[in-house]
């Protein structure tokens, strides 16, 4: 018989386990010894099993001492700064392509940033709207190029949203005609609004162009460098036989940079410097107040030959961007009405039809600060592909360094106008573009240390910068960096000469009333450009 410390089975079902301590305080008869064909169990084992069910925690017992939070054994956080280092400074690519290493880039021809089949065409009698959805489709580069027929590859013109926003501008009346042109404004307004079928051809007049800048794929991007940092957008890639292979932009050379900068180190050190230090960008700026109506950004960006304009409030506290690109939105003819929206309305409806296209909430970020390095700048750029961004102003980032010399609140001066455009036949009324515009003067501009409360002119309320979702994290216009500038900084830095481009956006700003182009050959021999006058 086994002694009172073993027990040959384990409590029945339904019955409340014996623990260790009543069994070794009563006095009970040990049970008959009982044969098991796997050997008896021992009371250690089976205690330990017992002792495992001597008690049963009830609910309200496990509310009084729960279990400890995950969060305690997790590891620390970034901090603050550590984040706003990270976003001052982001890392660039550092895995080196073996396409470039040890190649200088001024050697690297442009065929090699081409992408196979990225050229969208067009014919010149091809319509409006067959264009407008092929410039859809026509991302990242974001243009049409526009030929004779469709037997053809050589370029006569191009199509991009610049030229949607001015046939917008046009359909609905607010377009400002010389002269001359009303008669044929009128007439692709009547046509358009008849829903007929208007051909490019016809729409050439009334767009705004700059030079078709051409260049062989086998010229260097030193070439292209130059032309770029003179302010021309983009320019066509061509073979041999002048016909079009490729387009590039300057939104893809800067990408390039961006990615392939560890292997050229003349550009690469220049990532880390601030853009104050470096003295790039335009501070005198134009901008859009955000209570204005849309069709005043629209009018602003055509007659200012402009991509996109900034939205400020009241304070010139950047609360957005509107681009030429955001014109996709007003093809539909119920999104008419937005044009008499306000501008922060519009905005509210682009980032909500983008978190439906990627299902979740988006609100890209448009802006620097003088204390920016170029690699955040750029970052942004190339993230947004965006084709400027907005420099604020913001608090000196310690207490050692300088005070960023700003417009103060108590010296602005008033909110300067333009031009209000001139009624063309059949308009119905005239944007107040004027009351809206603001123009951002330089810090060295302001001469009077009286307090002037903005203009009163037009019917815009106070609109504050916290108004829309991640505007509070903005600041006060004072400038803005342009993919021209860094291009031709980089320029510049290599020893290049580019062009200076405040003549091409002077150029930009001046009407055209005809149908010529100038296209610019920059020829493979010379790399000299001769100006063809094509229709």
């Amino acid at each position: 018989m086994e002694s009172s410390s073993e027990i040959s089975k384990s409590p029945s079902p339904g019955t409340f386990p014996v623990s260790d301590t009543a069994l070794s305080g009563a006095s009970l008869p040990s049970p008959p010894e009982r044969p098991s064909s796997q050997g008896g169990i021992s009371l250690s084992k089976t205690a330990s099993n017992v002792s495992s069910h001597s008690h049963r925690q009830s609910f309200a017992e496990n509310q009084r001492h729960p279990p400890p939070s995950p969060r305690t054994q997790r590891h620390p956080s970034f901090t603050q700064q550590a984040i706003q280092d990270l976003m001052n400074h982001p890392p660039p690519n550092r895995h080196q392509n073996p396409r470039y290493v040890g190649r200088d880039w001024r050697d690297i021809a442009i065929g090699e940033l081409l992408q196979p089949d990225e050229v969208k065409w067009a014919e010149l009698d091809t319509s409006i709207q067959e264009a407008t959805k092929t410039l859809f489709q026509s991302s990242p580069n974001n243009v049409v190029v526009v030929r004779q027929d469709s037997s053809s590859k050589e370029a006569i013109s191009t199509f991009d949203h610049s030229d949607l926003n001015d046939y917008l501008l046009v359909v609905v009346g607010l377009a400002k005609p010389q002269e001359e042109q009303v008669a044929l404004y009128r007439d692709i307004s009547v046509k358009a609004q008849s829903q007929a079928e208007i051909p490019l051809r016809d729409l050439q007049p009334i767009f705004r162009k700059e030079e078709l800048v051409k260049l062989p794929a086998e010229s260097t991007l030193d070439k292209a460098i130059e032309v770029f940092g003179g302010g021309i957008h983009r320019l066509l890639v061509t073979n041999k036989d002048s016909e079009v292979v490729g387009i590039l932009s300057q939104l893809r050379l800067l990408e390039f940079f961006w990615n392939e900068a560890v292997n050229f180190p003349e550009i690469d050190r220049l990532y880390t410097i601030a853009l104050r230090d470096l003295q790039i960008g335009t501070q005198q700026i134009i901008a859009i107040n955000a209570d204005a109506p849309l069709a005043d950004a629209l009018f602003l960006m055509s007659s200012e030959g402009l991509t996109s304009v900034a939205v400020v409030d009241n304070g010139h506290n950047v609360v957005g961007n509107i681009s030429t690109v955001d014109v996709r939105h007003l093809t539909n003819a119920n999104s008419l009405p937005l044009l008499k929206a306000s501008c922060m309305h519009f905005i509210s409806v682009i980032l909500s039809e983008r978190g439906v296209e990627h299902g979740r909430d988006s609100f890209p970020v448009f802006y620097v600060n003088p204390y920016s390095t170029l690699a955040h700048t750029v970052a942004k750029l190339v993230a947004t592909q965006s084709h400027r961004m907005w420099v604020v102003e913001s608090a000196s980032p310690s207490p050692s360094a300088p005070a960023t010399p700003l417009l103060q609140a108590s010296s602005l001066p008033p909110l300067s106008t333009l031009s209000p455009p001139v009624a063309s036949p059949g308009r119905t009324g005239s944007p107040a573009a004027g009351s809206a515009t603001v123009v951002v003067p330089p810090p060295g501009a302001i001469t009077t240390s009286t307090p002037q409360s903005p203009s009163t002119q037009g019917p815009f309320t106070s609109v504050p910068a916290s108004a829309l979702p991640g505007a509070g994290l903005s600041g006060r216009l004072t400038g803005v960096v342009s993919l021209t500038d860094i291009l031709n900084l980089f320029a510049k830095s290599s020893g290049l000469r580019p062009l200076d481009p405040s003549e091409q956006r002077a150029r930009r700003r001046r009407s055209s009333s005809s149908s010529i182009r100038p296209t610019l050959d920059i020829g493979r021999d010379n790399g000299r450009g001769s100006v063809d006058s094509r229709r």
